[in-house]
């Protein structure tokens, strides 16, 4: 974890203001207290990050702009905050990883809500008896 990130948790753990980006998903979603701000892995905002950066560095090279791979994650309970979106995830939903395409309309909301955990029951057709 770098400083920066490292400076963020300190300022949501210590009752500060927490950054705009981040603060904006939680003014509509009240489920957790505005002072801790939203609860998502340090790890998948690192790995966001770090993809911004390559697709930052494609534009100015004038490559075409394409997110190679996914970032794959375990955890459903982080939630969705800006600097997420147009980012492709998988999630993994307990049984294999399922690809998740982040727009702003999911900010506040969790990864696991696009993931589900269960197969729809498919029951057979009825046929008519003569």
């Amino acid at each position: 974890i770098d400083c920066a990130m490292r400076a963020a948790l300190v300022l949501l753990r210590r009752r500060r203001p927490v950054p705009s980006s981040i603060s904006a998903c939680t003014r509509s979603f009240g489920a957790r207290s505005k002072w801790k701000g939203p609860f998502f892995e340090m790890d998948l905002l690192q790995a966001a990050r770090n993809t911004h950066e390559e697709l930052n560095a494609l534009r100015r090279s004038g490559k075409a702009v394409i997110q190679k791979e996914p970032i794959r994650t375990d955890s459903r309970m982080s939630t969705i905050i800006p600097e997420f979106v147009g980012l492709r995830f998988e999630v993994h939903n307990g049984n294999s990883y399922k690809p998740v395409v982040v727009s702003e309309d999911m900010i506040g909301h969790k990864l696991g809500e696009f993931a589900p955990t269960r197969k729809r029951a498919i029951h057979p057709a009825k046929s008519e008896a003569k």
